[in-house]
């Protein structure tokens, strides 16, 4: 069976991006957000890997993809990194789910870099302000003090912050590879080098064209997610204006590890699932 793997390197304009794909059909590419990645896909892959040709990336900064020091990761530059992956894999026209920052990502790669989508799948995104949680807020304007933690006090810092997403528990395999990635030196800097190049700005240029969507688009939420409330997703829902929503029910914020099942029951591209 088709499974989660990172053997392909890419040169992208924001560093060494490492990607994976499985499965034959029609392509569809899966967006991680922060602070995870392409591994919180790694239950829904074999499933949706029956069907199509599934794509994934770790982002720059994310995951095993390349951290640099100076690295630019904000999402300015990881939409038009989205573009380039979609050239580098030869997809054209692909179908999208999106996670979390992947939405903002994928909006922008969408709005603003001309990359079209054939259907477009938009779970618990990052799309519209304010964004993310007090500790969010609260970390972005004391990055300093953070990066100066000792190793394990930064490891409690990211493990607490991982699971303050979740409602439902996670395997502990799971929760300790989405962590893992973080507790390198070159990690730990791009940690909290995310929280230092948040900037709401990038999501307010593309929320005025919302209802400029160039494909059909369906967005998933787990309703108890505990980051970002249902009620955002409702008006992005309402934003986009194609009242295709459907509520995941005692669902936090990371759905594909929380109740994966619920996931691939709920996506609807075109009823081909």
């Amino acid at each position: 069976m088709p499974e989660w793997n990172l053997n392909e390197t890419f040169q992208t304009s924001a560093g060494a991006v490492v990607s994976g794909r499985a499965g034959a059909g029609p392509a569809l590419v899966l967006a991680h957000g922060w602070p995870w990645s392409s591994y919180s896909w790694h239950r829904l892959i074999p499933s949706l890997a029956r069907r199509y040709e599934v794509y994934w990336y770790d982002m720059p900064g994310y995951g095993r993809s390349e951290m640099a020091a100076d690295q630019r990761t904000s999402l300015d530059i990881q939409g038009e990194v989205f573009a380039e992956m979609l050239a580098f894999w030869g997809v054209d026209r692909p179908r999208v789910i999106a996670h979390d920052f992947g939405g903002a990502v994928t909006l922008r790669a969408h709005l603003l870099h001309g990359c079209d989508y054939e259907e477009y799948i938009l779970m618990n995104v990052v799309a519209m302000r304010p964004w993310g949680s007090e500790f969010f807020d609260h970390v972005g304007k004391h990055v300093d003090a953070f990066s100066g933690l000792p190793p394990h006090i930064h490891e409690a810092v990211v493990s607490a912050y991982i699971k303050g997403a979740l409602v439902n528990p996670i395997h502990d395999e799971d929760l300790r590879n989405l962590i893992t990635p973080w507790l390198t030196e070159e990690g730990k800097v791009s940690f909290y080098r995310q929280f230092a190049q948040a900037d709401e700005r990038f999501t307010a240029e593309v929320e005025p064209m919302f209802g400029d969507i160039r494909c059909p688009v369906q967005i998933l939420w787990g309703e108890d997610d505990p980051w970002i409330p249902l009620e955002r997703g409702k008006a992005l829902s309402r934003l986009v204006g194609q009242n295709r929503m459907r509520l995941l029910s005692g669902v936090g914020h990371l759905p594909q590890l929380e109740a994966p099942e619920k996931v691939l029951e709920a996506i609807d591209f075109s009823n081909i699932l």
